[in-house]
């Protein structure tokens, strides 16, 4: 075992979206970056989480990133270019490859990473990007409230590496660097009496934490493709938690998100629906009553007659969510017995279709289900990397709390405007059923901005959070974790590092200062940040 050691002027651990985009801004100001990712796709929840975009129904006329935009754009540009769409679809400008409900552009994970390789490569052919692929981080060094050093392992047994830097960026998917670093951040449910949020519980439940999940891609094609019986089967067959009401989870029953009500969702591979006519605007229609078109990632009818033998379907449905025990906080052994058994309950529900599921035409089982490894990029055919909901979140300069966002509060009035803003998103605070036994949460929002305080710690100078780790509360996560947030995050908190570099300051005196931060905002505007919604043209849902 060896260990290396590596200087850079920005050190962004985890190359999931935030982290990607953070290496972006930060490499095109002009600063060199070691970029590091755990598992073999970079792209995080786009891809080797495989969780199709989730997005707010403006996307395609503004309230994202230009960089962001120049993202989806590649990936339409792919199946332009490479694909042999039909007519209809080729000549679309909002072109939805999977034509999914739960997205304007679903598509399959591995033309993300593709395109995600693309926009880095030129910064690494000249080593201002320097990627650790297959890396973790271990350990990590600090001299007061300065981060001084994190080593990293190889989990594919390369060594170790010691990188140091002025500034370090935490794009994890779980705030790894938190704890590592001596961060103050927090977990779970915070106290109604700490944030005010109707939302939240009297007493702080810090280990009540949401559901994770391991997804995998079907098809359904002629013949026989049972698997073999899942080794932890009975006891996901049988498992009804409360938040079922007695219904079992494998199953097509689930509570509403809004009502809470069980409800039955269909479920009929390949339906022969009309594919250019999908309208995938959640505020209009949520989608998902055949689960089937909900989160489908290759529709074909939308290609060549031949050409795919069968749609593709993601799935990431209530029924993988994972919440018997809190990952988050675990040792690491006792977090990959946890993903283990995630994987369990994903394979659990796999075999349940295809061999006990109801049919609409009386029958049991659907035998011609079959995974798709290689869309995955996997052995097994699940996805390389668990998608976690939740994540530790730092003590912020500025902490959004549900007060800020939700419509049932703010009304008309909208979200919080911040002067501090370094960006926007829209999403309902959306919850899944968590490890304390609770339920969905769901409520109504306004479309909101990000506080540039809610990326930095209260105590430590020179870390900036850049993924689900900012300074939102439990309830606030639920609507700042998605796709577009998470990559707006990384790349205000790339372009911060960055600025900081070039002008000897620190994040906290740009945040301090007005002087200071409208000049770096106004960095942000040129490099095609939206900072603030454009009026009368949102609504909350």
């Amino acid at each position: 075992m060896t260990t290396r050691e590596l200087t850079a002027d920005i050190l962004i651990v985890g190359a999931g979206l935030g982290g990607i985009a953070a290496a972006l801004a930060a490499a095109d100001r002009g600063t060199n970056v070691v970029l590091t990712e755990e598992y073999p796709w970079i792209g995080g929840q786009l891809t080797s989480q495989a969780v199709p975009p989730d997005e707010h129904p403006w996307v395609e006329e503004f309230g994202i990133t230009a960089r962001y935009r120049a993202l989806r754009d590649g990936i339409r540009d792919v199946y332009r270019r490479r694909y042999p769409l039909i007519d209809g679809a080729r000549d679309r400008a909002d072109l939805n490859p999977g034509a999914g409900w739960v997205s304007k552009l679903c598509h399959e994970p591995r033309i993300a990473v593709g395109v995600l390789e693309e926009m880095l490569a030129p910064h690494r052919s000249t080593g201002r990007i320097r990627l650790l692929e297959r890396t973790r981080p271990i350990a990590a060094t600090v001299d007061g409230d300065r981060v001084t050093g994190v080593t990293l392992e190889s989990v594919v047994g390369e060594g170790t590496i010691i990188v140091t830097a002025p500034y370090v960026i935490d794009a994890t998917e779980t705030g790894e660097l938190l704890p590592l670093t001596g961060t103050e951040f927090v977990t779970g449910f915070e106290s109604r009496a700490e944030t005010g949020e109707p939302s939240a519980p009297d007493a702080a439940q810090p280990d009540n934490i949401q559901a994770l999940s391991v997804c995998f891609a079907v098809e359904h094609v002629d013949g026989d493709h049972r698997i073999e019986r899942p080794e932890n089967y009975d006891f996901w067959r049988e498992y009804a938690p409360a938040a079922w009401q007695g219904e079992r989870m494998l199953s097509w029953q689930a509570p509403n998100p809004r009502t809470l009500q069980i409800g039955t969702r269909a479920f009929e591979p390949n339906p022969g629906d009309d594919v250019l006519e999908v309208d995938a605007d959640q505020s209009r229609n949520a989608g998902d009553q055949n689960l089937w078109n909900f989160r489908r990632i290759a529709a074909r009818d939308l290609f060549e007659h031949g050409f795919y033998a069968s749609d593709i379907c993601l799935v990431n449905w209530p029924s993988i969510d994972y919440f018997v025990a809190p990952v988050i906080g675990a040792t690491r052994d006792e977090e990959l017995a946890h993903y283990e058994a995630a994987r369990q309950l994903s394979l659990s529900m796999f075999y349940w279709m295809q061999t006990e599921a109801p049919r609409a035409d009386g029958g049991f089982g659907f035998p011609g289900l079959r995974l798709r490894p290689d869309v995955m990029g996997s052995a097994d055919g699940l996805a390389q990397a668990p998608y976690h909901r939740e994540s530790r979140r730092i003590r912020a300069l500025t902490t959004i709390t549900e007060n800020d966002v939700s419509y049932a509060i703010r009304g008309d009035e909208g979200a919080t405007r911040y002067e501090e803003s370094v960006g926007v998103g829209m999403y309902r605070i959306d919850l899944h059923p968590s490890t304390g036994g609770d339920t969905y949460i769901d409520v109504a929002s306004t479309p909101f901005e990000i506080p540039l305080g809610a990326l930095i710690p209260q105590r430590v100078t020179n870390l900036l959070a850049a993924n689900k780790n900012i300074g939102t509360t439990h309830i606030t996560n639920g609507c700042y974790r998605l796709h577009p947030v998470e990559w707006n995050i990384g790349e205000a908190a790339g372009h911060l590092a960055a600025f900081c570099v070039a002008n000897g300051t620190t994040p906290h005196a740009v945040h301090a200062d007005t002087t200071q931060r409208a000049t770096y905002q106004g960095e942000l505007d040129a490099t095609g940040v939206e900072r603030h919604w454009p009026e009368g043209r949102v609504h909350a849902y």
